[in-house]
């Protein structure tokens, strides 16, 4: 059995200027955001869901990006309605969020 059921990794790489990174577009803002989100469902630490940065996923050109485990789903999104439904759906309720899935 995992530590977690479900870790979160925000790829928060910061490439040179020209270079499409995800920090270029709020990924360690949003991810700040997902870590307090989970926090305050009550849904952070042993056997629930762990957020964490991550260094160069190397999928930034279709970014910012996240992948869940154990799933291995990859999303992309925008905003934090983005991440509030990833959170809602796939976190909470174990149901991919196809819309946002890469």
């Amino acid at each position: 059995m995992s530590y977690y059921t479900h870790h979160v990794f925000f790829c928060c790489n910061q490439r040179k200027p020209g270079e499409a990174c995800c920090n270029d577009r709020g990924a360690a803002e949003l991810r700040n955001y997902a870590k307090d989100r989970v926090k305050a469902l009550g849904l952070n630490g042993k056997g629930k869901v762990r957020i964490n940065t991550a260094g160069c996923l190397d999928r930034c050109e279709e970014g910012p990006v996240i992948v869940v485990y154990p799933e291995e789903v990859w999303y992309t999104y925008v905003d934090q309605a983005d991440v509030d439904e990833i959170v809602e759906e796939h976190l909470v309720h174990g149901r991919i969020v196809e819309r946002l899935r890469i």
